[in-house]
């Protein structure tokens, strides 16, 4: 038999640049901008472009950051709201070669500074409406960092600038025929997205292009996605890189309709006059809708698609949607997944079952995404596969391309995340016997409030900081509108006395508002000999209170 190396096909078939080109996702605004040239890429209120137009705009913003010194491996940390500028920001900034760090808007100060610090931010595009934490977090650096600051006076009119510069202005200064760099490497970084851990200080996940690529075609695919869709934007663009659709929406000449601020009537309206055909979010986003006041809702014909993440959605909600004419696809995954990972794929026999137990399929996390290699449910300790009998747990792993490059700085949570050759996501589940899988509960103490990651740890340690608080715990209580909230546990000093009020005031000049108790029980905690403290029976003990 003749050896691979003297085959004729490993002979004068080499890669050039006629037959291979590293993936990205930066080509796909190339090609709309060429294919559908007039097809409305971004609504806002009373501005509306072009894709031609906004792929002017985002070599105009490459242009200026570039000559502003940024290139590859420069980190460009960005604080916006669903705002044209944050569709711009996910093609213009790896464009120079830098890697988009796109900040959660909700977050407290301290926390922005250390990801400032950590992230090693060079620039920083942020809207005037936060500048006040933005202000505070950048006494932390020990450096000097340029500001463009976005001022959105048709939404936000009062917004504080920090230093002069101006992002309209700051666009004039650039070149809207910039050279478009083709990326030489598909394995170089495109985003960083900073993720709570179980403890206080968040990671820093870390995309290449090959797998914002894949997983933003993967979208198409798995939800079946037409060309031309029109697509609200409700998931946080700060989150996961919006799962991947500002890419996903360039490569179909999808338009995005942007919103600043989500609500039932915001929704409502959009879909009834921008004709909503597609969009996404946590349970309660879906919550919202299916509890809207009647003054609230707007009646619409046409057919909307919702993708639901984040949380596993109950079974309730699911059928509520389904009353109220939205068609809804659960996926799940990880920040560590570039956002969806699995999807609930529909088998059409459930069609003819009845509507809640259609809801009890839906619920489920499901089947692995089209570009995600292997999915499966583990035994952690052995790596040995669970029987797939909807009952025994193991912890749901993932392999494959749209897996991160890893922790920024970080290599032994990078390697323990990656141990036995699967990324472990903290996450138990079960393996049904059709292969869909089933989140049972988490291994981590992380809480998913509205779609919001809380760390117990980091609400712990400003419980323990109060001169009152003997010992605290922090886990998740059940709520039908965040899906979870963190509930704390207190165990006073003797002798202290303080109301359940003042220690949730307490938290809130400390933390982010979304991340602090919705209620707090005094009690002694239950601990183990050596004292650390029982979790499992805190949650058990929830449904007493």
């Amino acid at each position: 038999m003749e050896s691979i190396n003297n085959s004729p096909y490993e002979q004068g078939l080499d890669q050039s640049p006629a037959n291979y080109i590293p993936l990205s996702p930066l080509t796909f605004i190339e090609r709309s901008a060429s294919v559908w040239p007039d097809q409305e890429s971004i609504v806002y209120g009373t501005r509306r472009y072009t894709w031609s137009e906004t792929f002017k705009r985002c070599r105009r913003l490459a242009s200026a950051l570039s000559n502003l010194g940024i290139g590859k491996n420069n980190t460009v940390a960005v604080i916006l709201a669903n705002t044209p500028e944050m569709v711009e920001c996910c093609f213009a900034v790896p464009a120079t070669g830098a890697v988009l760090n796109t900040i959660n808007i909700r977050l407290d100060a301290n926390t922005i500074g250390f990801i400032l610090n950590h992230g090693e931010a060079d620039c920083i595009i942020t809207d005037t409406e936060f500048a006040e934490p933005v202000s505070i977090a950048l006494t932390q650096l020990d450096r000097t960092v340029p500001v463009i600051n976005v001022d959105d006076t048709q939404y936000h009119p009062d917004g504080q600038f920090i230093g002069d510069l101006e992002y309209e202005k700051f666009l004039q200064g650039g070149d809207p025929e910039f050279h478009w760099n083709q990326v030489d490497d598909e394995w170089n970084a495109i985003t960083l997205n900073y993720t709570s851990g179980t403890t206080g200080n968040p990671k820093g996940v870390v995309y290449h292009h090959r797998g914002a690529y894949l997983n933003a075609l993967s979208n198409i695919v798995s939800w079946s996605m037409a060309k031309n869709p029109r697509f609200l934007w409700t998931v946080p663009m700060f989150h996961c890189n919006g799962w991947c659709f500002p890419w996903t929406l360039a490569a179909i000449g999808g338009t995005n309709i942007c919103l600043r601020k989500v609500t039932a009537k915001t929704i409502f309206a959009a879909i009834a006059d921008e004709k909503i055909t597609h969009f996404g979010g946590a349970p309660i986003v879906l919550n919202l809708l299916i509890n809207a006041n009647k003054d609230e809702q707007r009646s619409f014909e046409h057919p909307v698609e919702v993708m639901t993440a984040a949380a596993p959605p109950p079974a309730a909600t699911l059928e509520a949607m389904q009353h109220a004419g939205f068609n809804v696809t659960h996926v799940y995954g990880l920040t560590e997944t570039y956002g969806p990972a699995t999807l609930c794929s529909w088998r059409d026999e459930w069609g003819q079952l009845p509507i809640a137990e259609q809801s009890e399929k839906k619920s489920r996390q499901g089947v692995r995404y089209h570009s995600l290699e292997k999915l499966a449910v583990l035994d952690p300790e052995t790596m040995a596969p669970v029987p797939a009998d909807g009952e025994t747990m193991g912890e749901v792993m993932f392999r494959g391309n749209i897996v991160m490059k890893g922790y920024l700085k970080n290599p032994e949570a990078t390697d323990a995340a990656f141990a036995g050759g699967w990324f472990h996501s903290g996450d138990l589940g079960v393996m049904d016997p059709d292969g869909y899988i089933k989140l049972k509960d988490r291994s981590k103490d992380i809480i998913i409030s509205g779609g919001e990651n809380i760390s117990s740890i980091e609400v712990e340690n400003v419980l323990h900081s109060h001169p009152c608080v003997l010992v605290a715990a922090v886990v998740a209580k059940e709520d039908a509108k965040w899906g979870e909230t963190p509930c704390a546990f207190v165990e006073l000093k003797p002798d202290m006395k303080i109301t359940e009020q003042e220690i949730i005031l307490y938290c809130r000049e400390h933390l982010a508002h979304f991340k602090c108790p919705h209620q707090v029980i005094f009690q002694e905690l239950p601990k183990t000999s050596t004292g650390k403290i029982q979790k499992f029976k805190l949650r058990d003990s929830i449904n007493q209170h």
